[in-house]
């Protein structure tokens, strides 16, 4: 009978240890499917990361060739009026909305805004002596293109960035040529260049344009004018 009794109790015990092991197994197992859930998971999220970073890269702007300055007269004083580059798509990029919010035809004054714009594309001025945060520019289309304001892979556009106005019927040689944007009519109808109450921009200045497309890196461009003003000038 003792033996008998001692058999039965190995038996419960043999048992309860399967039951524990079983049960160490099962939670193990969750554990792992948390485990490697949350891993799947996390490296998802690093590709959408990922993704999205390259993303921004992909649709930024970039330079191609020099940027230009041109001068005339305020008064007896002669100052840059605009500058002038051309950019295309980086890294063949998604397209950049160039829409922009003046245009120019050589003719009055230029620039002339464009009644009820959306543009979508900023760009700002700075020197030692000012900092302007929305700056008047128009595009034009050069080479190759279809015709849209998209800027997409394998076209090109000039940006002509407005800093005063400029009086087309008078010579960029004589005074009076280029004028403060006031905000009047005859002036283009906007305000947001130089006004009177700002610095010319005048010989040996240094300045940084920031070109910022709605999504993307924007394109920063650091130019010096040069110390003799021409009415043309390759700051490259």
């Amino acid at each position: 009978m003792v033996l008998k009794g001692s058999r039965s109790q190995k038996g419960i015990t043999g048992l309860e240890t399967a039951i524990v092991l079983i049960a160490f197994v099962v939670v193990a197992s969750v554990f792992a499917f948390t485990i490697l859930s949350a891993g799947v998971f996390s490296s998802e999220a690093n590709k959408q990361t990922i993704h999205a970073g390259l993303k921004e890269t992909r649709t930024g702007l970039r330079q191609a060739g020099s940027a230009f300055a041109f001068s005339g007269y305020v008064g007896s004083t002669r100052a840059v009026h605009k500058i002038v580059f051309v950019v295309q798509n980086s890294l063949a990029g998604e397209p950049v909305d160039l829409t922009a919010p003046y245009t120019w035809d050589d003719s009055g004054t230029d620039p002339d805004i464009v009644s009820g714009s959306t543009a979508a594309t900023i760009v700002s001025y700075a020197d030692e002596n000012q900092r302007l945060s929305d700056v008047p520019w128009s595009t034009k289309f050069i080479g190759t293109n279809n015709g849209d304001q998209l800027l997409e892979d394998g076209e090109k556009a000039e940006v002509t960035v407005w800093l005063m106005d400029r009086i087309t019927a008078v010579s960029t040689s004589n005074t009076g040529s280029i004028a403060y944007t006031d905000g009047s009519s005859a002036n283009g109808g906007g305000a947001t260049g130089l006004t009177s109450a700002d610095f010319l921009v005048v010989k040996s200045t240094r300045f940084v344009l920031e070109m910022s497309p709605k999504s993307g890196a924007p394109l920063t461009i650091q130019r010096s004018v040069p110390p003799g003003l021409r009415a043309v000038m390759n700051m490259n």
